[in-house]
């Protein structure tokens, strides 16, 4: 059994990949367009000029493995219980991509020591996904 996360990106999957792989180094396992796709979505299901989006990707960060879509609803995600949390070897790694993450988001809890890591703090990017980066060497 394996649960992955899979993110509806509204229309900007090809942009947050891009910002993910310069970020973080993410790497594309497999993207594939609406436009090759081997069947028609239903009339009405995506908006008219889509055909260039992202229907499905799936990429990796690390050893972990996350797919994304543009995804075919008009507006938001409503549910904001999730953080993808990047546990990362030291506080240079910690800071260097806490900062790349960081940019034109929110940060929510500024990247320091804690009780229970040597470094830790959260972020929203500028995609609106929630972030937590740690060190938790102490």
């Amino acid at each position: 059994m394996n649960v992955q996360a899979y993110l509806m990106f509204n229309g900007r999957t090809e942009e947050a990949i891009g910002f993910y792989q310069h970020a973080v180094g993410a790497e594309v396992t497999m993207l594939m367009r609406f436009r090759d796709a081997p069947e028609s979505p239903p009339p009405g299901m995506i908006p008219d000029g889509w055909d260039d989006k992202i229907m499905h990707s799936s990429f990796k960060i690390g050893e972990a493995e996350l797919m994304a879509s543009d995804g075919c609803q008009s507006d938001s995600a409503g549910f904001a219980g999730i953080s993808l949390s990047l546990s990362v070897a030291n506080a240079a790694e910690a800071e260097a991509a806490f900062t790349a993450l960081s940019e034109g988001g929110t940060v929510t809890m500024p990247l320091g020591p804690t009780f229970f890591a040597s470094s830790f703090g959260m972020l929203t990017d500028r995609f609106g996904v929630s972030w937590m980066i740690v060190v938790s060497t102490m």
